[in-house]
């Protein structure tokens, strides 16, 4: 039985790249999957694997995040089908990247607000009645470095991750004494999407990576572990680890050497003291 037997985990774009790859992780502890696309065939084919590898029940819905009615239609599939919702991640984000500023559309400018920011605030007001009966409810949004530093060619991009920044930020405030805490990653790893990106677009890729400290981004076999580049914690030191780990990466069972913080000793930050709300952290 894994961690998350009997639990149920939305996760958005769920069924290729980043998402998938949470999808997995929390495959094998057990959860009960609902991933959510507008690609049927990428859906289709992640059901198929997870089921079959995992044996886990995975519900493959066809649902654009930026249109409110669909998440509705989701949400409540998801209960119908689960009964409830446990953890909610919202992974799904459309843009055009690699179009400067003045070169951007009003179009392009609502394809990344609406499937990011908009379908964020959306799966959060729905799930939100369901996360409330969770003994233990968790939602984890992704934001980008792309906003925090405001990288080239992405305009549209950057303001939809700033705008689920800030919004994560209230509703952490907000839901916290509901125990609901509301999480933030930053990740920057060498997806199949970044690689298209980088290639088709080289120069602005090059100067987004001066951006790094460490100088590069996580290839496919770093990213078992979390190699952190900036850190903010608003939130408990448990919910740190949980994050990363929930997340798909691996960091050391043993919290007072964990990788994340070398020789910071999160034994001395119990549950019931210090901090509040929730965690951000940029790879």
């Amino acid at each position: 039985m894994g961690r998350f037997t009997n639990k149920t985990v939305i996760i958005t774009g769920g069924a290729r790249g980043i998402g998938y790859g949470i999808a997995t992780a929390f495959a094998k502890e057990g959860a009960n999957l609902v991933l959510t696309s507008i690609v049927q065939e990428e859906l289709d084919n992640a059901k198929q694997t997870l089921e079959e590898e995992y044996g886990v029940k995975v519900l493959a819905l066809y649902a654009d995040g930026g249109d409110y009615s669909q998440v509705q239609t989701a949400v409540k599939n998801t209960v119908d089908s689960f009964g409830g919702i446990d953890v909610l991640i919202n992974n799904a984000q459309a843009s055009k990247s690699g179009v400067l500023f003045a070169d951007h559309s009003v179009e392009d400018f609502k394809l990344a607000i609406h499937s990011g920011l908009y379908a964020a605030f959306y799966y959060m007001k729905e799930c939100f009645p369901y996360l409330k009966q969770s003994k233990q409810p968790r939602v984890i949004n992704f934001a980008s470095a792309a906003g925090v530093y405001g990288n080239m060619g992405q305009t549209s991009y950057a303001a939809a991750k700033e705008g689920i920044r800030g919004m994560s930020r209230v509703a952490a405030r907000e839901w916290g004494e509901l125990g609901i805490t509301v999480n933030i990653i930053c990740p920057l790893a060498m997806t199949e999407q970044l690689a298209k990106w980088a290639e088709a677009e080289p120069e602005m890729a090059k100067a987004n990576l001066k951006n790094i400290t460490l100088g590069y981004t996580f290839p496919n076999k770093w990213t078992r572990k979390a190699y952190i580049n900036r850190l903010r914690v608003y939130g408990t030191a448990q919910n740190l680890f949980c994050l990363t780990k929930y997340s798909g990466y691996d960091p050391e069972v043993n919290m007072k050497s964990s990788p994340l913080m070398p020789g910071f000793d999160w034994g001395a930050y119990p549950k019931s003291r210090v901090f509040t709300f929730g965690v951000e952290v940029q790879f």
